[in-house]
């Protein structure tokens, strides 16, 4: 599931997710959107859709130039699966993401 992502380049220590790289909003991917106003802040909680499991939350302050949204997404919800792997667990629609990605720092 957390293939669907691309992570963006930031400044802070967390995994920063801007978008499902399936390009489907949120009610029409995997994920579902829910009012969380607990520790006395109020913010938007990600949710798996099916399992309604607890994923991360979501914020207006990402790179605008790839639509606003930063996804701070808790890393046990998180299976990174290596390249060479993804037709063998079921991703091999995704390997085209990887054609000019440059291994290099």
């Amino acid at each position: 599931m957390w293939t669907l992502f691309r992570v963006s380049h930031s400044s802070v220590r967390w995994i920063n997710l801007i978008r499902a790289v399936d390009g489907l909003a949120i009610g029409e991917s995997r994920l579902t959107e829910k009012l969380d106003q607990s520790h006395d802040m109020i913010r938007t909680e990600v949710r798996s859709q099916k399992g309604d499991s607890h994923l991360g939350h979501v914020f207006a302050d990402g790179p605008k130039d790839k639509g606003g949204l930063r996804y701070c997404i808790n890393s046990a919800a998180i299976r990174f699966i290596p390249k060479e792997d993804l037709v063998r667990e079921g991703y091999g629609e995704y390997l085209n993401l990887f054609e000019n990605v440059s291994t290099k720092d």
